[in-house]
């Protein structure tokens, strides 16, 4: 599921987007695996979408931090 559908009127330029998608995709394994189903999509998406736009850049940053948040 691409993050793209969370953006919701929020500009990122192309290479963030892509940053922010396999955070996105990292975070969503990551619930799975730590058997976190009260996890919804859309607060990882918000999350890392909440990040990016503070300037976090780093993939492992966005996915950590925003798994850490939710």
């Amino acid at each position: 599921m691409p993050i793209r559908q969370f953006l919701e009127g929020h500009k990122f330029d192309h290479d963030t987007i892509l940053v922010m998608g396999v955070a996105f995709e990292m975070a969503r394994a990551s619930a799975k695996l730590l058997d976190r189903p009260d996890i919804t999509q859309a607060a990882i998406a918000n999350q890392i979408i909440a990040l990016a736009q503070a300037g976090e850049r780093n993939v492992d940053h966005l996915c950590d931090r925003a798994l850490a948040l939710v």
